[in-house]
């Protein structure tokens, strides 16, 4: 990729907030700098909200809520549509700039910047299907009569990990359902929100319905937000640490709350699995966004009498990518988004190698600049190590045995979290059995992606409660009100 077109995408890119359908500075005059994890270098500077910029963006919403609300569902829809077509036909920018912020390979950019424009359509076909019901009460004498009206005022914050799809998975239903909203991108990865935003407004969304305030100051602009009691409804995407203290700070004003929060998914490989998908599985499983997805493969476990061949099949493939900057189109793996996080990831593979595991492919940091780690496979990872109950964000695959399913399902529950997990099987009977067993909101099936628009994602334990996409996503942002109908 040329210098000159990297420069020509950031010099596009919005980096200011968005309050009530002006781009504007920072009330403080403050900006902060977005870096290139696969250098260091800076990118651009973004402006940085204060606690008054927070307030003013929520101030705005709580404005155009009642005219959004009355905005005919089809116009909503068609707006959405709008917007689906021009993220479609500026996805070749939106995916170097989403590259340039957060460091993924440009072809991992492109695929989420058509995951993320997938909500929209989604969204866009859901407006006009919400619905409500009439019916006689079973005594006679009345009518029962129940309506979908929209939540209000919404708060989003949103990962780094997927700065864009992340975001179309909130803002596309609270559109389509007639909320309005205020959003907090990750300080990390502002750009590809702020894009999105002005994708939005020149769609032609109302001033109001959608600000986003960019802040190095998450918590103390964030908490005055959810405190304050124009706001209806909170949706969090993030570790589980910070999900709980944002419940905490949700129930003063009893708010409706999403949150989907960290994973640790298993992947189990049975004896009788077909091991070639089951190792293309577990690429897509473990590889995908460097392994810094709460979706991500976190740990392996694999049938005694396959655990060898399978580890060797994986380490052989994981050994094989390219490691590079992700603006090169034939780089596989980009570099992690921090010095912080690969800090986190030696960590967990020196725990586990000091306890006794193996490295068979990687193990260490790579490159002279940027945030690069080897894709890595351990084998032999005894039951005490960390990284078997913390979640690593990086791409290392640890695999563990066992002998029996009860002991498969048991391990694969041993955990605070219910995000997803993933099975290897062509029993059909097993198949069922241990799906019905798994403690996760969601199962991959001789399936190594579950995340789909048209499907329901959440979790369950401490990954989090509510659902983005499929039908049920849009109810997310809708109350029910019932009319009792007197009729003598």
């Amino acid at each position: 990729m040329s210098a000159d077109r990297e420069r020509a995408v950031v010099s596009e890119a919005p980096v200011d907030l968005l309050i009530g359908g002006q781009w504007r500075a920072a009330s403080s005059g403050r900006r902060f700098d977005v870096e290139d994890p696969s250098t260091g270098e800076v990118v651009t500077t973004v402006a940085d909200a204060t606690v008054e910029d927070g307030l003013a963006a929520l101030a705005a919403a709580a404005e155009a809520q009642a005219s959004w609300a009355a905005t005919p569902p089809r116009e909503r829809g068609e707006l959405l549509r709008r917007a689906f077509e021009a993220v479609t036909a500026q996805a070749d920018d939106l995916a170097l700039l989403m590259t340039l912020e957060m460091g993924k390979a440009v072809k991992e950019s492109k695929a989420e910047v058509a995951y993320a424009a997938e909500f929209l359509r989604w969204f866009s076909e859901e407006a006009v299907r919400v619905s409500g019901g009439y019916s006689v009460a079973p005594a006679g004498g009345s009518r029962l009569l129940t309506m979908k009206q929209p939540v209000g005022p919404s708060f989003f914050i949103t990962p780094w990990n997927f700065p864009m799809a992340m975001g179309t998975r909130k803002i596309a239903p609270a559109i389509a359902a007639g909320c309005t909203m205020v959003v907090k991108p990750a300080h990390e990865t502002p750009l590809s929100m702020l894009a999105l935003a002005r994708i939005l407004t020149e769609a032609g969304l109302p001033d109001g319905v959608l600000n986003v305030i960019p802040t190095t100051s998450s918590g103390q602009v964030s908490e005055p937000i959810i405190r304050d009691p124009r706001l209806r409804k909170l949706s969090f995407t993030g570790s589980t640490a910070v999900g709980r203290r944002l419940i905490e700070q949700s129930a003063q004003q009893v708010l409706r709350v999403s949150m989907e929060l960290g994973g640790n998914a298993p992947f189990l490989v049975f004896d009788d699995a077909d091991l070639d998908a089951a190792v293309d599985g577990a690429m897509l499983a473990k590889m995908r966004n460097v392994g810094e997805a709460c979706t991500a493969a976190n740990r392996f476990h694999v049938h005694e009498s396959v655990a060898a061949e399978f580890t060797d099949r994986l380490a052989g493939r994981m050994a094989a990518l390219r490691v590079g900057r992700g603006t090169d189109d034939d780089v596989d793996v980009g570099p992690l988004v921090s010095e912080k996080q690969r800090g986190t990831v030696e960590e967990l593979v020196a725990d586990a190698v000091g306890r006794g595991a193996k490295v068979v492919t990687g193990g260490g940091r790579t490159g002279d600049a940027g945030y690069f780690y080897q894709p890595t496979v351990l084998a032999g990872v005894t039951d005490d190590a960390r990284l078997l109950t913390e979640e690593i964000f990086g791409p290392v695959a640890p695999v563990t045995t066992f002998r029996t399913d009860d002991e498969a399902v048991a391990g694969a529950n041993a955990t605070e979290y219910g995000l997803v997990a993933y099975v290897f099987t062509r029993d059909l009977q097993r198949a069922l059995r241990v799906s019905e067993g798994l403690e996760a909101g969601m199962v991959g099936l001789n399936a190594g992606i579950v995340s789909n628009p048209a499907a329901p994602f959440g979790g369950v334990k401490a990954s989090g409660f509510g659902r983005e996409g499929g039908v049920e996503g849009i109810e997310e942002y809708l109350e029910t009100k019932y009319v009792a109908i007197s009729l003598p």
